[in-house]
């Protein structure tokens, strides 16, 4: 059973991101602030639910939450500032976003950077423990799914809309045959060869 609230205040926002080991496309980060009562028979960690399920919760979640916010983090900047540094700068701009500001921020993972001096807390699997950080994990997800299923029609040759960016052998069989685009990362080892040395 996921908990409600760490840490006894009202407004405590979750947030999470979607997308950190991806090779392609964006970081794409969620903020969510749940009211006391809230509840859904399914809502866990967005990685533990079918496609489906988490497109059914997306619409429930934006309509009973008290405020949501998502951010992306294009390739480019990921590239610029690191995955970890993309993921807590999409998490504080999925922040930025609320319409409520948060007494108290819960955060998936082990690394956050203080917001406006706002209390927070870092919480490992928190996705899979907190209403909240799940929430944001459903969103950051289904909004990134939807972006990659996106430009998947532009690029069909990388089979964007099924593997989303994930460096699956497929993606690399890929770029290896068509090699990379503007979407994909160019600081990340796309291909497993990359880690060799032409000597």
């Amino acid at each position: 059973m996921l908990q409600l609230n760490y840490s006894g205040f009202t407004l405590e926002a979750g947030t999470d991101e979607a997308g950190r080991g991806c090779l392609s496309g964006p970081v794409v980060a969620a903020a969510v602030i749940l009211p006391e009562n809230f509840t859904h028979p399914f809502l866990n960690d967005s990685k533990q639910l079918s496609e489906k399920k988490r497109t059914e919760l997306r619409p429930f979640i934006e309509e009973n939450a008290l405020a949501f916010g998502v951010s992306f983090v294009w390739q480019e900047e990921v590239d610029e500032i690191n995955v970890l540094q993309a993921s807590i700068t999409g998490m504080h701009r999925a922040i930025d976003t609320l319409k409520t500001v948060p007494e108290f921020i819960i955060v998936d993972g082990n690394k956050f950077k203080n917001y406006k001096n706002i209390p927070h807390k870092t919480i490992v699997k928190g996705d899979s423990k907190f209403q909240s950080i799940a929430a944001a994990s459903v969103l950051a997800k289904t909004y990134r799914d939807e972006y990659m299923t996106k430009i998947h029609q532009k690029f069909p040759m990388y089979n964007w809309a099924k593997n989303k960016g994930y460096p699956t052998k497929e993606h690399r069989n890929a770029i290896r045959k068509f090699g990379a685009n503007q979407y994909h990362r160019k600081t990340f080892k796309l291909l497993p060869e990359q880690l060799k040395l032409d000597l």
